[in-house]
């Protein structure tokens, strides 16, 4: 399991036991993880959460009145350091 892989499910793993319902997605270059956030989580419980966040390499909350708060996290895949990085037309 690539290590974007490893990062991602251990963040959805500290994000569930906080009570969060997570969603984990692969994508080319990111692995991402996806939480609804309730009403009235506790702000104790808002600082546990961005501890387990910072771990990713980018984060966010996305607020709508329709959809509620969801917070999302990235963790990028592990770049190549030699070859056809960023395909044809890309290459070194």
């Amino acid at each position: 399991m690539p290590a974007s892989e490893v990062s991602a499910a251990a963040i959805a793993a500290r994000l569930s036991a906080l009570g969060l319902p997570t969603r984990v997605e692969e994508h080319r270059r990111h692995t991402s993880v996806e939480a609804e956030v309730p009403d009235g989580l506790p702000a104790e419980s808002w600082r546990e959460v961005l501890d387990v966040v910072a771990e990713a390499d980018r984060f966010g909350l996305l607020a709508t009145s329709l959809n509620g708060r969801t917070l999302w996290a990235v963790v990028r895949r592990t770049v190549p350091t030699t070859g056809d990085v960023g395909g044809p037309g890309h290459q070194r």
